[in-house]
């Protein structure tokens, strides 16, 4: 199974004690935690900043069996509400549905106040995305994983996973892949 892993500086493994954007080290990070745990080959198409892109074809993603997508923080902290990241979300899978044949669309835990959240905004929609996006999930008939019902520790900034929060939401995402349910899997 190769498994393209397409988000932020969460699927990136970015180290916000870094000052340069650097990353935990391979042994921290979620990705390389499932791909050693499943012994399938993980891409991480992570990207510290990302948000949700103009739609793409599959053509200008690398080559997978499986897609797994978070997105949204990004587009949080830049002012979007849970309603227009879904939909950009929306625009974005379109094109990328008869190409995978398996996506799965993961929400982001909600944020917590820190550093870098520090309206009421920000923790507000950051919990109405995983409505949004479990919805879009059931539209669109793909999978779908509320990471915010793991226990995924963030860091003083409110956003960023910690070491240990990486080790959770891996093993978070390694049962939403091995769930028997018919898509959308929502798991809990």
């Amino acid at each position: 199974m190769r498994l393209l892993c397409f988000g932020d500086s969460n699927t990136y493994g970015y180290d916000p004690r870094s000052f340069l954007g650097e990353r935990y080290p391979a042994e921290s990070r979620w990705t390389d935690l499932l791909a050693r745990s499943t012994g399938w080959e993980v891409l991480n198409g992570g990207c510290n900043g990302r948000s949700i892109p103009a739609p793409v074809s599959a053509a200008q993603l690398p080559q997978a069996d499986g897609l797994i997508i978070m997105l949204g923080s990004n587009d949080l902290l830049q002012g979007c509400s849970a309603r227009e990241i879904s939909a950009r979300m929306e625009r974005f899978l379109m094109p990328l549905l008869p190409t995978y044949s398996h996506i799965l669309l993961v929400a982001p835990p909600p944020m917590k106040q820190g550093a870098w959240v520090t309206e009421e905004r920000l923790l507000t929609e950051s919990a109405m995305l995983t409505g949004a996006y479990e919805a879009l999930a059931r539209r669109l008939g793909i999978a779908f994983a509320d990471a915010g019902l793991w226990g995924v520790e963030l860091t003083f900034d409110g956003v960023h996973f910690s070491e240990a929060g990486h080790r959770v939401f891996a093993a978070g995402i390694r049962a939403a892949l091995e769930c028997r349910e018919v898509p959308p899997c929502s798991l809990g």
